[in-house]
């Protein structure tokens, strides 16, 4: 897909052609201060903000946005902002089923109505626990077919504490482009999905 719109900056760069990132921090003061000019230019600009939580932590995001000078009650009236828990999004009943949330994402891109495009940002906290890590994997590999037909851009967060270094490998090398010590950057180690998810069904068969 061409991109209509004018690519996004970014920690240090920009969106282009891809807007599917993830990106690793050690701290979430680390990651606030690279995403919130980012969240922040998307208000300016008029785009619409997902935010997905951690669990007890709207309070203090809402919050963050106020002291960056983002009046959170008025844009959510507005219908632009939208922050939900993580889990909230992701688990149903305790469970992650790859196939709902593709179809949650495909109507979330198709319902910004009067928005140029929306800025998704995920705290992917919830799945660090090993009974989710693999389906995850397989699903940030499968939702790039969503998100290269749409113009939305879309942040996941990954704290590096969280996840073993297996994990953060193969995280990698599902998003197009990575932020690595704050810098957005093509990502070298990207692998499409159709390569990426055979790979994947070739080592569970060995194993």
């Amino acid at each position: 897909m061409t991109r209509k719109t004018e690519p996004i900056q970014f920690a240090g760069s920009k969106l282009g052609e891809n807007r599917h990132a993830c990106a690793f921090f050690n701290s979430d003061e680390d990651a606030y201060r690279v995403l919130m000019p980012f969240i922040r230019d998307g208000f300016a600009c008029g785009d619409k903000a997902v935010h997905l939580v951690n669990p007890g932590q709207c309070c203090n995001h809402l919050q963050r946005l106020a002291t960056a000078g983002i009046d959170p009650e008025r844009a959510r009236q507005a219908g632009q902002l939208e922050v939900r828990t993580n889990t909230e999004a992701y688990l149903r009943a305790g469970r992650f089923d790859q196939d709902r949330m593709l179809d949650v994402f495909e109507q979330l891109a198709a319902a910004r109505s009067d928005f140029r495009l929306s800025r998704i940002v995920c705290q992917m906290d919830w799945a660090a626990d090993r009974s989710h890590i693999d389906d995850l994997i397989e699903f940030e590999s499968r939702v790039n077919r969503v998100w290269s037909c749409h113009e939305d851009a879309v942040i996941c967060v990954y704290n590096l504490a969280k996840f073993g270094g297996d994990a953060v490998i193969d995280i990698m090398r599902t998003h197009p482009m990575v932020v690595v010590g704050g810098i957005l950057q093509q990502n070298p180690f990207f692998v499409p999905p159709e390569e990426f998810l055979r790979e994947r069904r070739s080592r569970k068969a060995r194993e």
